[in-house]
C-alpha cells in the first residue's frame, strides 16, 4: 500500500513538472506569431478607458488584447497531454476554462471590433458565470466523498464546518467571485499573471497533498483523485510564466477578459475542489483587496458623493499617489509571495 501510494505521488509530480515545462515552451514558441496575428486583426489594440489613469492613454494605446488565448490553449493542451482526463476534477477544470474563456473572448471581441471599453453587460456576464458555477459546484460536490462534500475547512485551527445545502451557493460565490476578482486585478502589465503564478503554484502543492494519503499527516481533508489537479495547476503556472515574458512592463500583449475570467474561475474551482476556500482568500489576498476596493469605492460614492480611494481598483489608487506602474506591480507581487508563504504555514502542526 505504501509503495503504491509512493508510486502515485512520484507519478503526479513528474507529470505536473512535464505539464509546466510543456505549457511554458508552448507559450514562448507561439507567443510572437500569436501576438503578430492579434496585432493584424486589432488595428487599434485594446480600447483604453478614458476615466482611468491618464498615463495609460499614452503607454498602453495600441497594445493588443486576447492574449489569454495563448495561456488557455497551452494550458489545455498540456493538461490533456499529462493529466488523467477521465477524472471528474480534471475535465471539470477544462470545462470551466473553456466556458469562462469563451465569455471573456466574446467580451474582448466586442470591445476590439466596436472600439469601446464596454462590451457585454454586467448582467449578461454574471448570468453566464453563475449558471456555469452552479453546474460546476454540483459536479464537484457529487464527485467528492460524502464525508467531505459539503465541508468548510478552517486551516491553522483544523476546524471543519458542515455547510450542508449551503455549500453549493457558497462554492458558486467562490468560483464567480474569484473570476471577477482576477479580472479586476488585470489592470497593470504583469500584475495578474505574476500573482496567478504564485497562487497556482501554491494550489499545485495543496492538490498534491490533499489528493494523496499524506493529507492525513497534515490533518487536511483527503479528497481522492484530486491530486490530478496538481497537473492542471502546474500547466497554468508554466503558461503564465511564459506569458509574463510578453506581458511584463512594457507589455506587448494584454491577457484580456479571455484569460482573466477563465483563470480566476479555474482558481476558484480548484479551491472548492480541494476544500481550501479560506486559504484561497489568504493566498489571493491581493485579488480580495482589489475587489473590496471597488465595492468600497462604489458604496462610499453613492453615500457621500465622494471617492474613498483616488481611483479603484486599488492598484490605480497607488498610481495616482505617484507610484510607477513597475513599483505597484512589484509591491503587489511581494504581497502575493508573503501571502503564499503564510498559506504554506497551514501545513505546520502548531
Amino acid at each position: 500500500m505504501l509503495l503504491s501510494a509512493l508510486g502515485l505521488e512520484i507519478n503526479v509530480i513528474l507529470r505536473a513538472l512535464s505539464a509546466l515545462l510543456c505549457s511554458l515552451v508552448l507559450v514562448l514558441v507561439l507567443g510572437k506569431p500569436v501576438i503578430a496575428l492579434l496585432h493584424k486583426h486589432q488595428h487599434h489594440g485594446q480600447p483604453i478607458r478614458t476615466d482611468g489613469p491618464q498615463s495609460h492613454l499614452q503607454t498602453k494605446q495600441g497594445t493588443p488584447t486576447m492574449g489569454g488565448i495563448l495561456i488557455l490553449a497551452s494550458t489545455i493542451l498540456s493538461t490533456i497531454s499529462f493529466a488523467n482526463t477521465s477524472y471528474h476534477f480534471v475535465w471539470v477544470s477544462l470545462i470551466v476554462m473553456l466556458i469562462y474563456g469563451l465569455t471573456g473572448f466574446i467580451d474582448d471581441y466586442i470591445k476590439v471590433t466596436k472600439e469601446t471599453p464596454n462590451a457585454l453587460t454586467a448582467k449578461a456576464k454574471l448570468f453566464i458565470q453563475f449558471m456555469t458555477a452552479v453546474i460546476v459546484a454540483t459536479i464537484i460536490t457529487a464527485a467528492t466523498p460524502n464525508a467531505s462534500s459539503n465541508i468548510l475547512y478552517i486551516p491553522y485551527l483544523r476546524i471543519i464546518f458542515n455547510l450542508s445545502w449551503l455549500y453549493i451557493p457558497f462554492a458558486v460565490i467562490v468560483i464567480s467571485g474569484t473570476s471577477n476578482a482576477v479580472n479586476l486585478t488585470d489592470g497593470l502589465d504583469g500584475l495578474a499573471s505574476g500573482l496567478l503564478v504564485l497562487a497556482f503554484t501554491f494550489f499545485a502543492v495543496m492538490a498534491y497533498i490533499v489528493g494523496t494519503p499524506i493529507a492525513t499527516n497534515f490533518i487536511f481533508p483527503y479528497i481522492p483523485r484530486s491530486a490530478e489537479i496538481a497537473v492542471v495547476c502546474a500547466a497554468v503556472v508554466g503558461s503564465c510564466l511564459g506569458f509574463l515574458h510578453f506581458n511584463a512592463p512594457k507589455a506587448k500583449v494584454f491577457m484580456g477578459d479571455t484569460g482573466s475570467l477563465a483563470l480566476g474561475a479555474l482558481l476558484g474551482t480548484v479551491a472548492a475542489t480541494l476544500k481550501q476556500e479560506i486559504l484561497l482568500a489568504i493566498v489571493g489576498c491581493v485579488f480580495v483587496a482589489e475587489t473590496l476596493s471597488v465595492m468600497i469605492q462604489v458604496f462610499w460614492y453613492k453615500k457621500t458623493g465622494k471617492r474613498f480611494f483616488k481611483m479603484a481598483p486599488i492598484h490605480h489608487h497607488f498610481e495616482q499617489l505617484g507610484w510607477t506602474e513597475r513599483k505597484v506591480v512589484l509591491r503587489f507581487w511581494l504581497i502575493g509571495f508573503i501571502a503564499s508563504f503564510i498559506g504554506f504555514l497551514s501545513l505546520i502542526k502548531f
